[in-house]
């Protein structure tokens, strides 16, 4: 009860602080995580562009300098902590090499998306190793350019594959984003803080924190695995075949017919 009590005053006091910081940590899960995936994906097709089949010596000379500067990318957000890159971008590219005063919110979002974007670079890449070469075979020998091919019968495969993984990184995103509070973020850990300074107390603001962070995971892993489940459809199909001789797919669970 000793507990329940300041809990209850923080809500009533604070409860408004707290939507914020939901509300910050969530634009910066969502937004790191779309944008995160799009450079993920713009930067894992690069990396698998067969262009070792290319005479054009200029061309294999680009993409290798290309793929260099990839890796590099990749390797450095992959290798250190976000909160190192925070204040290596935020103070020492922003601030102390441009003289560029950021927003905080703007520089948390460029942080976070380019962190992201590293991840997904590789993610998308090995999903797209995952696809049976045998597809680019098909592709390619109905005539299909590379980047046809990918559009249109590598990348959505890709995604299907990898969704549970882009799921997991919003629900890093969603966590790992209070290290933002390094630069003055206000999300749900930079709110925690602020009102346990003004409390002399921080057990309680962070207490609230946890269970905020465990409803936000356990409601967002439902919400993913009832898209996976969607995604793949009803388990119970059987194979017929009709009077003229050609094979439909029936879908037993919903009664539906599929040539």
């Amino acid at each position: 009860m000793a507990l329940l009590e300041p809990i209850s005053n923080i809500l009533a006091n604070y409860g408004n602080w707290y939507l914020r910081g939901i509300g910050v940590t969530l634009l910066l899960a969502v937004v790191g995580t779309l944008v995160g995936l799009a450079i993920g994906m713009l930067v894992g097709m690069y990396r698998v562009i067969p262009i070792e089949r290319q005479s054009n010596k200029v061309l294999v000379t680009l993409y290798k300098i290309g793929r260099f500067l990839t890796t590099c990318y990749i390797e450095f957000f992959r290798s250190t902590p976000m909160m190192v890159q925070a204040m290596f971008i935020y103070f020492g590219i922003a601030a102390g090499l441009f003289g560029v005063q950021l927003n905080v919110l703007t520089a948390g979002l460029l942080i976070i998306t380019i962190n992201t974007g590293a991840y997904m670079a590789e993610i998308v890449r090995s999903g797209i190793i995952s696809v049976d070469k045998g597809q680019y075979e098909a592709a390619h020998s109905v005539g299909l350019s590379h980047w046809q091919t990918m559009k249109g019968i590598i990348m959505p495969q890709a995604l299907r594959n990898i969704l549970p993984t882009i799921g997991n990184e919003f629900i890093i995103n969603m966590k790992d984003s209070c290290v933002l509070s390094i630069i003055g973020v206000t999300e749900i850990f930079y709110t925690s803080q602020t009102i346990g300074g003004a409390m002399f107390n921080v057990g309680p603001p962070f207490l609230i924190a946890c269970v905020i962070y465990l409803v936000l995971t356990l409601v967002t892993t439902r919400i993913l695995g009832l898209i996976e489940r969607k995604m793949d459809g009803s388990d119970h199909y059987e194979l017929m075949v009709d009077l003229d001789g050609s094979a439909y797919m029936s879908n037993l669970g919903q009664g539906g017919q599929t040539k």
